[in-house]
């Protein structure tokens, strides 16, 4: 069965691409799972992961469909006739630095969600720590009886960061 010029162009397009090449496109579809952005005919996927350096929600709340974006392909694969791609290869990973700077400071920032393990804090627009529960309510395992909600403004204490797993620790400083 002989492909169509379509599929030939497509395919030509996917044999050009290499990883590292930076290319622009628009978002044409978003899933659960990742965007898949059009660069000339070809729809290659950017995952959750390849989005951002910050924490997102949903896919939506970073990218919309009709976007112009500029993208950095991480791989291609011909035998399934695909090309990953990404957003935030474009812009430095934001830890280290936060990690050289912040180490050791107390820092105000915003409660986004209290867990039974504690409270996630969000202290700059790419970084958000865990105060652990024994921080915040004693030895009560319940949420609801936490000494902060969601949405409350906080200081905090960065104790430590580690790189490997991109988790900082904060201290909840009164």
């Amino acid at each position: 069965m002989a492909k169509t010029s379509r599929e030939q162009a497509r395919r030509a397009k996917l044999e050009g691409l290499k990883a590292g090449q930076v290319c622009k496109g628009v978002v044409s579809a978003i899933e659960p799972f990742g965007a898949f952005v059009d660069i000339g005919g070809l729809d290659g996927l950017v995952s959750v992961a390849e989005l951002t350096w910050a924490h997102a929600d949903a896919v939506s709340d970073i990218v919309e469909i009709g976007q112009e974006v500029t993208v950095v392909v991480l791989g291609v694969d011909l035998d399934w006739e695909r090309c990953a791609l990404s957003l935030k290869a474009l812009y430095p990973d934001p830890l280290p630095e936060f990690a050289r700077t912040q180490l050791g400071r107390v820092v105000a920032g915003r409660v986004e969600k209290v867990v039974k393990i504690g409270a996630f804090v969000r202290v700059n627009r790419h970084c958000v720590g865990l105060v652990p529960w024994s921080d915040l309510a004693g030895h009560t395992t319940d949420p609801s009886e936490s000494a902060v909600q969601a949405g409350d403004e906080v200081v905090v204490e960065v104790v430590a960061i580690n790189l490997v797993k991109r988790r900082i620790l904060l201290s909840l400083r009164p």
